[in-house]
C-alpha cells in the first residue's frame, strides 16, 4: 500500500498504486535553484521526526531553512513521503512531517521498505548524504554525525562508511558526545575522510567546544573549505569532507561537566538493558534530562550555526551543474 499526500487537507490518504517506481521529487524552490545554478544546502529530517517534539521540531526546521537563505543559499530538507524522496519540502509538508506519529528513521538500508510501503520517513546523516550526492547537492548541514560507540567498537554508524564514499561536504559540531570520539576520528582516517576544524584546532565534542583531540587541518573561512574540497575532488577522490564547527561559545558546556553527565547516562542505559539502535535516542534523552535542558539549548544553537556555515561554504563552491538521477 502506498500513500498519497493531499496538500489541501493535510491528510494521508491510502490508495493502492500498481507499478509505481519510486524516485526523487525536488520542490519547486529546489528545482528553480538547480536550474539557476544557485548554491544548495541539504538538511536532514530525523531531527524533525525523531529529535524534537512538535511544535519545536517544526520551528527548528523553518529556522534552519531561514538561516541558510540569509547566508546566500537555498535549503533542501530531505524526507520520504508518499513513495517518493522529497528534496525540499513545502511548509505543509514540513508540518505533516513534524506531526507524523509513526515516521520511520531512514538510513541507507531503509530506503527500499519505506518507499515500497509509502511511509513517512526522516533521513539520517548517511541517507541525506546519499540523496544530496544523487541530486548534485554538495553541502549538507547537520548537528552531529554518528560514530563508534563507547565500549562497543563493532557498533559503527553508517554515517562513517558513507562519508568514505560520498563526495559531499558535511558541516557538523563533531560526533555526538555520547560516542567514542578518538575511535570515530580513527575510523574517519581509515575511510580517507579529511576532517577540517572550522576556526578550531581541536575536534569538537558536540555540546562542548573542545574534546581535547587535536586536528591536523584547520580552515578559518568558507573560501578555504571550498578550495580544499575542490582540490580533493579534483583528483578524483570520492570521499566526503567533514567540517567540524564548535558550538557557539555562549551555548557551550564544559567538557568535563558533560562527560560526567554522559557517564551517568551510560550507566543508566546499561542498568535498563538498552542496546542496538535504541541506545542513541535513549542516551540523548537521558543527557537532556540530567543536564536540566542545557543540552537541548546547545543542540538548537549548534544546528543553526552549522546551517549558517554550510550556506557560506556552498556559496563559495564553483558552480557545477550535475544531472539528477532516479532510483
Amino acid at each position: 500500500m502506498v500513500y498519497n499526500y493531499d496538500m489541501n487537507t493535510k491528510t494521508i490518504l491510502p490508495k493502492l498504486q500498481k507499478n509505481l517506481k519510486p524516485g526523487y521529487k525536488p520542490s519547486a524552490v529546489v528545482a528553480q535553484a538547480k536550474a539557476e545554478n544557485k548554491p544548495l544546502v541539504a538538511l536532514e529530517s530525523t531531527v524533525i521526526t525523531h529529535g524534537l517534539p512538535y511544535p519545536e521540531n517544526l520551528k527548528l526546521a523553518r529556522d534552519m531553512e531561514r538561516v541558510v537563505a540569509e547566508n546566500g543559499a537555498v535549503g533542501a530538507t530531505i524526507a520520504l513521503m508518499g513513495g517518493e524522496i522529497l528534496v525540499g519540502l513545502s511548509d505543509d509538508q514540513l508540518e505533516t512531517l513534524a506531526q507524523a506519529k509513526k515516521a520511520r528513521k531512514v538510513s541507507l538500508r531503509d530506503f527500499g521498505v519505506a518507499l515500497a510501503r509509502g511511509e513517512i520517513g526522516g533521513t539520517t546523516v548517511a541517507a541525506t548524504m546519499f540523496v544530496a550526492e544523487q541530486q548534485g547537492i554538495r553541502v549538507f548541514a547537520t548537528g552531529g554525525i554518528g560514530g563508534v560507540h563507547r565500549d562497543a567498537p563493532f557498533d559503527v554508524s553508517t554515517d562513517l562508511t558513507q562519508l568514505g564514499c560520498c563526495p559531499v561536504i558535511v558541516v557538523c559540531a563533531g560526533a555526538k558526545s555520547i560516542l567514542d570520539i578518538p575511535a570515530t576520528a580513527e575510523y574517519l582516517e581509515t575511510q580517507g575522510v579529511p576532517v577540517i576544524g572550522y576556526q578550531t584546532d581541536h575536534f569538537p565534542a558536540f555540546f562542548s567546544r573542545d574534546s581535547g583531540l587535536p586536528l591536523e587541518i584547520r580552515a578559518d573561512s568558507p573560501e578555504e573549505v571550498a578550495e580544499i574540497a575542490e582540490a580533493h575532488w579534483g583528483l578524483g577522490l570520492k570521499s566526503g569532507i567533514l567540517v567540524v564547527v564548535p558550538v557557539p561559545e555562549e551555548h557551550a558546556s564544559p567538557y568535563e561537566k558533560m562527560e560526567a553527565v554522559i557517564q551517568q547516562a551510560l550507566a543508566e542505559a546499561k542498568a535498563d538493558g538498552i542496546m542496538g539502535n535504541k541506545m542513541t535516542p535513549y542516551l540523548l534523552a537521558k543527557v537532556k534530562e540530567l543536564s536540566g535542558g542545557e543540552s537541548l539549548e546547545a543542540n538548537l544553537a549548534l544546528l543553526l550555526n552549522n546551517a549558517r556555515v554550510a550556506a557560506q561554504i556552498a556559496a563559495c563552491l564553483t558552480p557545477r551543474p550535475r544531472p539528477s538521477h532516479k532510483l
